[in-house]
């Protein structure tokens, strides 16, 4: 049974993805839209859509990263984020596969262990798919 979570609405360019993060006034949707671009930037084969309400990429439709904004703090999470090596100790999270890392205002982001961790997962979820053929 494969691990990976399939999204088969995901497409080149969702215009609901650009909505959400043009909607209101919200300064942390702008926050992550960085990570998001990152995401989108991994490789001719990620897709996107809306997930659950968030921005979500994939590889094809093989989901891997996704973004969200709460009240206080926004998230970059990984569908494998359990598997991904972190040693700058980003994620956070215990469930059994996905984890996420808590972004905050006034607090630094390590941006180079961040873009490793988006790359990893991408590479992880390219690799999957590949063991599934």
């Amino acid at each position: 049974m494969s691990r990976l979570f399939r999204l088969p609405a995901a497409t080149r360019r969702a215009p609901a993805v650009d909505a959400w993060f043009a909607a209101g006034d919200d300064e942390l949707r702008r926050f992550v839209r960085p990570w998001f671009e990152r995401m989108r930037a991994c490789g001719s084969d990620v897709r996107e859509l809306l997930h659950d309400g968030h921005p979500t990429a994939c590889v094809g439709d093989a989901a891997f990263g996704y973004v969200n904004a709460f009240g206080a703090h926004a998230n970059v999470g990984f569908f494998q984020g359990a598997v991904l090596h972190d040693p700058a100790g980003l994620l956070e999270g215990s469930g059994k596969w996905m984890r996420h890392v808590k972004l905050c205002w006034g607090h630094p982001v390590d941006a180079a262990a961040l873009n490793d961790l988006i790359m990893d997962a991408y590479r992880d979820t390219r690799f999957r798919l590949g063991e599934e053929s």
